[in-house]
């Protein structure tokens, strides 16, 4: 016999309970998720929106178990697309010693090689310090900015612009505007890379003013010293590798110093990390990186001895209520010193344009079937489209493609600038046989013949001085 069984209805309370359960799993799966490690940190993944809309990804660390509240940190990443690894032994460092610390990564929308603005770039780290203002175990009223490079840009400007950030920390931190940073750094690399001193002058001069002059850096005009001035009383600790390779680290602290003076800020802090390069981290000369994981295929190197320890404690001391009086610690010597590069240098890209047309005359009227033509005066033209156009072109190379772009180095110049030089005096040499071509042909005065020599002859004798000026001849 077949015995039906018919199972009873649950009990709403069963329902209730099931309900309410699985709403809980949901919950848990769409929250941001953490988990502990080894190290005794807590590491929680998290989304926030900035203020202009975008959602940014990060990582808040915690020490686990750490009673009441403390201070917290927002990490604010150097130039390039800035992924949260790179400055992980940081955050870990800041965690560790109690500090909640959120490392994100940097936006890729609104920020490119050729577009920079810092004021989104201080709206996300704004957002950050609000996303820590809202954490569990942190002080709403202690959340400061890290700021690493570019971050030593950003970080001040998001202070100035908001009274929820308590304190700012820079590393490497540029007091200079970009191009004229970025001019410092190049020149510094070409001269350890065995570049002599002509083509590093042609790089932060008439190269960094053509940059300057048609706007083709990015941030070019951004000044951080009016913005150092408006913080009267953020505390700020300001920290360079005594090693820094990237940015003139005493100019810089000297630029820190003074417009800090100016704003009356008494807990303002000038410091230098031993055997520090750039990132804060180990290095023997600025160039290399000791120890330390490896971050697109490239060594960061381990912190520096004293490097966490002193921003750490400063951090603690400040968030404590007794933030460090003002203080400048003596800079370590810098070798070459930054070149000022003038805004309103029109010359710089009219002289070049005025050749290039006048060179360009001569083959033009040759397709026209314009005036006489002679086979000097043909080279001449050839040789002086080439010249100014690789003059400008290797020189401003270096700064969309960084100093790898001036290698091979043969007898202290860039092979590629060898080649200019060549074509400077194939111009030169051009120029006389052209000259004497003409007068030995005894050409008949014409409206024609002027048109068609006389504007490659004015180019011809104007190249000399521009390639002078330009740093092409030693």
């Amino acid at each position: 016999m077949l015995l039906l069984l018919r199972t009873a209805p649950p009990p709403r309370a069963l329902l209730v309970f099931l309900a309410a359960l699985l709403a809980g799993g949901l919950l848990m799966l769409g929250a941001p998720s953490a988990h502990a490690d080894g190290d005794g940190l807590i590491r929680q993944e998290v989304t926030f929106r900035s203020g202009n809309g975008l959602v940014l990804h990060g990582t808040v660390l915690r020490k686990d178990a750490i009673p009441g509240t403390g201070p917290g940190i927002v990490l604010v990443g150097g130039s390039g697309p800035g992924p949260r690894e790179e400055y992980e032994q940081e955050a870990e460092a800041f965690a560790q010693a109690g500090i909640t610390t959120l490392v994100y990564d940097k936006r890729t929308v609104g920020y490119s090689l050729l577009h920079r603005d810092f004021g989104l770039l201080a709206d996300d780290a704004l957002a950050g310090v609000r996303l820590l203002q809202s954490s569990h175990g942190v002080d709403p009223h202690q959340v400061g900015l890290w700021g690493f490079s570019e971050g030593g840009w950003v970080a001040p400007l998001a202070a100035s612009r908001s009274n929820d950030v308590a304190f700012v920390l820079t590393i490497g931190g540029p007091g200079y505007d970009t191009l004229r940073t970025q001019a410092w750094n190049l020149t510094t690399h070409l001269q350890h890379q065995g570049v002599s001193g002509a083509f590093r002058r042609t790089v932060a001069g008439p190269a960094a003013q053509l940059m300057a002059t048609t706007g083709l850096f990015p941030a070019a005009d951004y000044e951080p010293v009016p913005v150092l001035e408006r913080l009267s009383r953020t505390p700020l600790l300001a920290l360079w590798g005594d090693h820094d390779t990237q940015v003139p680290a005493q100019e810089s602290a000297r630029i820190f110093r003074e417009a800090l003076a100016r704003a009356g800020n008494q807990h303002a802090v000038i410091s230098f990390i031993a055997h520090g390069a750039h990132n804060g981290h180990r290095t023997s000369d600025g160039f290399d990186r000791i120890g330390g994981p490896r971050f697109q295929g490239k060594k960061l190197g381990e912190l520096a001895p004293d490097y966490a320890q002193t921003m750490t404690t400063w951090v603690l001391a400040t968030a404590a209520g007794h933030p460090p009086a003002s203080a400048v610690q003596p800079a370590p010597r810098q070798e070459l010193a930054s070149t000022p590069i003038p805004r309103d240098a029109w010359y710089v890209w009219v002289a070049p344009t005025l050749l290039l047309l006048g060179f360009a005359t001569y083959p033009i009227s040759a397709v026209l079937r314009r005036g006489p033509v002679l086979r000097p005066v043909r080279w001449l033209a050839g040789f002086g489209l080439l010249a100014v156009i690789a003059t400008v072109g290797c020189s401003m190379a270096v700064f969309v493609a960084g100093e790898g772009a001036a290698t091979p180095v043969i007898l202290g110049q860039p092979a590629s600038w060898l080649v200019v030089q060549g074509l400077a005096i194939a111009v030169v040499l051009s120029a006389v046989a052209s000259a004497r071509a003409v007068r030995r042909s005894h050409p008949t005065p014409s409206l024609a013949m002027w048109l068609r020599l006389a504007p490659v002859g004015l180019a011809a004798v104007g190249f000399v001085p521009w390639v002078v000026w330009w740093g092409v001849t030693p």
